[in-house]
């Protein structure tokens, strides 16, 4: 007797399929370098103002005053990264008059040496 032929069978193809762990992927950034800004000293004077506008052509600030401010003071202007310079008040001026002195809370326009910005603190040294 002959033995009965089997018949090929398809089998049903297996997927492979991948296992996603559970664990967090730890990403490799490229590390980005920041520029240092100079360390300031805490001891910049007492805050007596803050300029609302300058006029750059000018070279002149509106300082608005939280303290009192004579002809001949020195004061410090700091602000963003690389601002931080110090000079003697020259003049000012009040309602495009010169005065000698002005108190808390005018708004007074002073020449400065360096440039600035709006928000940009004034100390007196």
């Amino acid at each position: 007797m002959k033995k009965p032929v089997k018949k090929a069978v398809k089998k049903p193809v297996k997927k492979v399929v991948k296992k996603v762990s559970k664990k967090p992927v730890k990403k490799t950034a490229k590390k980005v370098l920041t520029p240092v800004a100079k360390p300031r000293k805490a001891d910049a004077g007492k805050q007596i103002g803050r300029i609302l506008h300058y006029f750059d052509r000018i070279s002149v600030a509106v300082v608005e005053l939280n303290g009192e401010l004579i002809v001949g003071d020195a004061i410090r202007i700091i602000g963003g990264e690389e601002t931080d310079f110090k000079q003697v008040v020259d003049s000012m001026e009040l309602e495009h008059e010169k005065i000698s002195k002005a108190k808390k809370g005018q708004a007074i326009g002073v020449e400065l040496k360096g440039k600035a910005r709006e928000g940009y603190k004034v100390f007196k040294i």
